[in-house]
């Protein structure tokens, strides 16, 4: 019994740590993890989901403890009750969450190892038998050491986990496990192999035959029946290949832009996923950070599940200008672990990953601008806020006053726009400025204006102004102008 006990505590202690550890690594992530098992899809305790982070915190550093506790055979009663009750606890709850299948994915070896639901049950049965034997034979758990240096180590322990457990929250975890880590590619973890495993359903067809209803299943062909179809549900019988990176997009209110800005060489992206809590420390940094992005030639942009009035009112209240573009809130709490978090990207490669307590530790030594070049390029049209522009309007622009450069890759563009003008470029690059004075395209009569033409227009000679915003005519006539219009003015003329 002595070397059963013996050998149990051992793979119980080192499992413990080993676990409480990966999740301690991220406590941020784990507490995710419990506001989905608090949500009311599964335990239907939300009024607990504000208090996921502390509980969170709470449980990995205690089971640290505990792993440590059992090791050093610190207060063994104690211990062990601790141990069954907490194994007791989340065998019920990985049984709960396998059974009706609630949670995919248990999080108990955070972003390590992922195990599905009913793999992390016979787990915690396994444990569970471990923890029973140690119960029954606590009597044999002694002490490793003194009762002096049992009790430091034990104190140790306790001081370490919770001060390991403050600093991976204050920066970022240690050791990034996802698929966002420094040196990942976001663009490869969304591609998904030729060969990969495909999900297979089966469909309950349900039909009332002759007055009877009857259920039929197939892979998903509709079935031949003569009878009257009711409903149909589907059920996963095997789950396919998920890629790493799932639901990660950069969008904007009409188009969808991830492959653009993937693409990109020198991209700074801020992380948010909801500006309504946007840590104030953080977006207090964001002005700096901006003005030393395109200072220094980086083209930054900000990535947010919020809406359109809570990007304009962060950008005003701490004077930032960049743009805000969409993505999905979970993904981008898996992103980064921090609001707001920082990213430099180089053609989807992530290269520097900051909490925003370390903003001032992200490298951004000053890269060749990205209208180097464009000057000397023959026979590319550059269109500066919606205007073909000259050789001397594209050298005298300054980086500090571009909002964003986009390079068409799609030749239909290309040829429209020179079957219209009766020119013949092979390119066109478009430049949005920053601080635009054609932001605003104004139609006089019918035909295209410019603004000092209808500012110069007696009142008294206008029929109507008609000012025309979010609409299918803008959208069509900033793609016709490979421009940023984010407006119409119409001015109709009094008969004379």
């Amino acid at each position: 019994m002595k070397v059963l006990v013996n050998l149990s505590r051992i793979l119980v202690g080192v499992l413990f740590i080993f676990s409480g550890f990966i999740k301690l690594n991220d406590p941020l992530g784990f507490s995710y993890k419990l506001q989905e098992y608090f949500s009311p899809d599964v335990l239907n305790m939300p009024f607990f989901e504000p208090y996921a982070l502390i509980i969170s915190v709470f449980v990995v550093v205690f089971e640290v403890v505990l792993g440590v506790f059992l090791l050093i055979g610190y207060k063994p009663k104690f211990t062990v009750w601790s141990l069954l009750g907490m194994m007791v606890f989340f065998t019920f709850l990985t049984f709960y969450a396998a059974y009706f299948e609630k949670v995919k994915d248990c999080g108990c070896f955070g972003d390590f190892i992922k195990l599905k639901p009913w793999e992390t049950f016979w787990k915690d049965v396994a444990l569970l038998v471990l923890i029973l034997i140690l119960f029954v034979g606590v009597k044999h758990i002694k002490p490793v050491f003194g009762k002096l240096p049992t009790t430091v180590m034990a104190l140790l322990g306790f001081i370490v986990s919770l001060w390991f457990g403050y600093h991976v929250l204050m920066h970022l975890p240690t050791i990034d496990f996802r698929a966002y880590a420094i040196g990942k590619n976001i663009q490869e973890g969304m591609l998904v192999p030729e060969d990969a495993p495909k999900p297979i359903q089966e469909y309950s067809w349900k039909f009332n035959i002759n007055g009877e209803e009857k259920i039929i299943k197939t892979n998903g062909s509709y079935p031949s029946v003569e009878g009257d179809f009711i409903s149909v549900e589907t059920k996963v019988i095997q789950e396919g290949y998920t890629p790493p990176v799932v639901d990660f997009s950069i969008e904007s209110d009409d188009e969808d832009l991830t492959t653009h800005f993937l693409e990109q060489d020198n991209l700074i992206v801020v992380v948010s996923y909801n500006l309504e809590s946007i840590e104030q420390g953080g977006a207090l940094k964001l002005k700096a950070l901006q003005d030393q992005a395109r200072k220094n030639n980086y083209q930054i942009i900000g990535l947010t599940a919020s809406g359109d009035e809570a990007k304009q009112r962060i950008n005003e209240a701490y004077n930032i200008d960049f743009n805000w573009y969409l993505c999905d809130e979970k993904a981008l709490k898996t992103v980064v672990r921090s609001n707001p978090g920082i990213l430099e990207l180089d053609k989807a490669t992530v290269k520097q990953k900051v909490h925003w307590n370390d903003i001032e530790d992200l490298q951004l030594p000053k890269v060749e601008s990205k209208l180097n070049g464009l000057s000397t390029i023959e026979n590319v049209a550059v269109i500066i806020d919606g205007q073909l522009s000259s050789k001397k309007e594209v050298e005298a622009l300054k980086d500090y006053d571009i909002k964003n450069v986009y390079f068409y890759k799609d030749k239909e563009p290309v040829k429209e726009f020179n079957k219209k003008n009766n020119t013949s470029y092979y390119n066109i690059i478009t430049v949005e400025l920053k601080n635009s004075k054609n932001n605003i395209a104004y139609f006089l009569n019918g035909e295209r204006s410019l603004k000092e033409t209808v500012d110069a227009i007696d009142t008294d000679k206008i029929e109507s102004v008609n000012v025309i915003k979010d609409s299918i005519q803008l959208k069509e006539l900033n793609k016709q102008d490979h421009a940023f219009y984010t407006g119409i003015v119409e001015v109709k003329l009094k008969n004379e």
